[in-house]
């Protein structure tokens, strides 16, 4: 959204999955309450809807979420003067003037064009790689290849080497999900040559590749997907290391939120090595290391947190009420004394009771516990949100 606003763009729609209203509520407060002036443009959120003719219900994949709701679009488009439709991916952290993208969109008079990333073999088979040849044209498309296929993705990238040091290290081209369509060409792949499919990634465009004039426009800056819990981890992390390879200090292209009016953070005998600190928390003497620490935290005397990411809270607990919940053997919001915890991800709204121990030490890789509040995924500990952990709990 920010990139999008950075950009000059204001026209937009978001479409959003089943179980999406935390994010709505995001969206309204930040872009229709926060005070952002749109001039002649708008935010629409399209939610996910189960239609009875359809008992598959929700989107069935990217492609499948426009054509759904490509009513509403045709309706726009009969009021308004658009040639290109710029879609982008929710779950990726990246900052990117999209008007350089649109421009060599209509220079190269593309009915497609996709923005690439330059990635090394481990991150290469979990993107959607493409081949090109000398002028840019998309000629294979082929989404999240193994084995030989993988390998036959392969690319020459020292054309990039003006950008990017060593540029052998990032033999193949991943799409980044961010694409730009002709309109009408869009309308056509959606609504008549490819009406069974649903993805643009793993469906439809190795197909339009055959058919259209499909451009690929490389992208070489800071590009993270953050579609998982590892990558989501992993990317929160990497913020707190000094020097970060994604910067949030440039004022010209900032990122917006929602304007919360918290007061300032505080903190009393705490000790913090490489960590990022939201407004409005209250830190007592405790020791953070490596770890971002969310909105309305608090996390109590003699704890420790390595390695994690506390998403925060959405209100406050007065210390009356925390006292009254302590009073009668109950957990107030945030994170009690003597707690020890690494390698977590810690939900919004989450109790956790004094002299737990979140460690994983047995390393176990998958685990769903629901009942008792928490997930193992890729290793990670994921609290859930308002999960309650009992005093003295081991996980």
């Amino acid at each position: 959204m920010s990139n999008c606003f950075n950009s000059g763009i204001n026209k937009i729609f978001v479409m959003s999955q089943f179980n999406s209203t935390s994010l709505n509520r995001h969206i309204h407060r930040t872009y229709l309450e926060g005070g952002i002036n749109f001039a002649d443009g708008s935010v629409q959120v399209l939610a996910a809807t189960q239609m009875p003719e359809e008992p598959a219900g929700w989107f069935q994949g990217t492609a499948d979420s426009i054509r759904k709701f490509i009513w509403v679009l045709e309706d726009y488009y009969s009021h308004k003067s658009i040639d290109n439709i710029v879609i982008l991916s929710g779950d990726q952290l990246y900052r990117m003037n999209y008007m350089e993208l649109v421009q060599k969109h209509v220079e190269d008079d593309a009915d497609i064009t996709i923005s690439c990333a330059p990635v090394d073999e481990s991150r290469a088979s979990k993107n959607g790689l493409v081949k090109i040849d000398h002028t840019g044209r998309v000629l294979q498309f082929f989404e999240k290849p193994k084995g030989a296929d993988l390998n036959s993705m392969r690319v020459e990238t020292n054309f990039l080497s003006y950008a990017i040091d060593d540029a052998q290290k990032y033999p193949y081209l991943a799409s980044m999900g961010i694409y730009v369509f002709k309109k009408d060409a869009l309308l056509d792949l959606l609504k008549s040559k490819y009406i069974q499919l649903h993805d643009f990634g793993s469906e439809i465009l190795p197909r339009a590749v055959l058919d259209h004039s499909v451009q690929a426009c490389i992208f070489t800056g800071y590009w993270e997907d953050v579609g998982t819990i590892k990558s989501f981890f992993d990317a929160n992390l990497a913020l707190t290391e000094q020097p970060s390879k994604f910067d949030f200090y440039d004022p010209k292209t900032p990122f917006f939120t929602a304007p919360r009016c918290l007061p300032p953070t505080q903190l009393d005998k705490c000790k913090m090595k490489d960590a990022f600190i939201s407004d409005g928390c209250l830190l007592r003497e405790c020791n953070i290391e490596h770890s971002v620490i969310g909105v309305c935290s608090r996390v109590s005397s003699g704890c420790e947190l390595k390695d994690s990411v506390m998403m925060g809270a959405d209100t406050y607990e007065t210390e009356e009420e925390a006292s009254k919940l302590l009073l009668a053997g109950k957990v107030p919001v945030g994170i009690g004394r003597n707690t020890k915890i690494r390698n977590c991800i810690i939900d919004m709204n989450a109790r956790i009771g004094k002299n737990v121990v979140i460690t994983n030490s047995k390393g176990i890789q998958e685990a769903d516990h629901p009942e008792e509040g928490y997930y193992i995924r890729s290793g990670i500990v994921v609290i859930l949100k308002n999960a309650t952990i009992n005093d003295g709990s081991v996980i």
